[in-house]
């Protein structure tokens, strides 16, 4: 099985400091929901691990996120694509939590729900969480620009991890997939 893990907020859609909190405030990264169809197409299962502390903060309920992920999936469907599985963590930063990345529980539940190993899945994030929590899980990381990437590109050369600090960086999503499909096919 090929299969791949993205972040959500910063890599599929355009991130904001506020949350993105309703279906009218979600909006694709350009190019993102063809770069996932195309995923797809070369025959990856495609998965998302993304932290949800607005659920949390109670900034928004779990009806609210079901029809963002709802509306997440019928967009990349109609471009001919499919999301195999959306894993979130509700968590607020300070409980301590098993799934909040950098804590690899998300990525626990991934390997348990899809009976893999995670050793080499490309995880493509926009944060040092993203990359650590696919790191912890022998992920190979991707990181990019977009969302809150590029103010982490330049984190990396500090990271004490070495697989962390040697994260593939790469413009977008789509800019991720052209590289990886180069290399895979």
């Amino acid at each position: 099985m090929k299969l791949i893990i993205l972040d959500r907020d910063g890599v599929i859609n355009e991130d904001s400091d506020a949350y993105i909190k309703s279906v009218n405030e979600w909006q694709p990264i350009p190019g993102s929901i063809e770069a996932i169809a195309r995923l797809s197409a070369a025959g990856y299962s495609v998965v998302v691990a993304t932290n949800q502390s607005g659920l949390g903060r109670g900034l928004f309920d779990l009806d609210d996120l079901e029809a963002i992920h709802n509306n997440m999936c019928e967009q990349v469907e109609a471009a001919g694509g499919h999301i195999s599985g959306i894993y979130y963590c509700p968590h607020l930063p300070t409980e301590g939590c098993e799934c909040r990345k950098p804590a690899p529980g998300l990525l626990d539940a991934i390997a348990k729900d899809f009976s893999t190993s995670l050793l080499n899945v490309v995880f493509i994030g926009d944060s040092l969480k993203d990359l650590q929590a696919g790191v912890e899980r022998q992920c190979q990381p991707f990181l990019l620009r977009t969302g809150k990437g590029a103010s982490y590109e330049s984190l990396l050369a500090d990271e004490s991890d070495e697989r962390v600090r040697n994260a593939q960086i790469h413009d977008d999503l789509a800019s991720a997939v052209d590289s990886l499909l180069k290399k895979r096919n």
